[in-house]
């Protein structure tokens, strides 16, 4: 803000005109594409934990014996192909799926279920 005084005039206050970038929703577009396809894998993991009691028990079993590769090979087993990074304690699981636009990473989607 800028403050301008002339003696026989209150003084006046003036703001400096902002210029904007142009605007280019191709990445925003992409990014929401992206997220789509993730949402749908989330879905489907989240279709199949809601459906199988066998498949459930398998999960914990290999997550409460700290086997990360039988955790994912089930996750995948699902026909998730994004990438997914697993986390999980003896509370629960939390899942990180995750997407690239023009090798940057564009869009996050966490999923975090309890099972304790």
């Amino acid at each position: 803000m800028y403050y301008s005084y002339h003696p026989n005039y209150y003084p006046v206050f003036y703001w400096p005109v902002r210029q904007y970038p142009d605007v280019d929703p191709n990445l925003l577009y992409q990014s929401a594409n992206e997220s789509k396809k993730l949402m749908k894998e989330a879905s489907m993991v989240l279709d199949k934990l809601s459906e199988s009691k066998e498949f459930d028990a398998e999960l914990m079993y290999a997550a409460q014996t700290s086997d990360i590769d039988e955790v994912k090979r089930l996750i995948h087993s699902i026909g998730v192909t994004s990438e997914v990074d697993i986390n999980y304690n003896p509370d629960g699981l939390r899942l990180e799926f995750t997407s690239q636009v023009a090798d940057m990473d564009c869009c996050r989607l966490y999923i975090s279920l309890r099972w304790r």
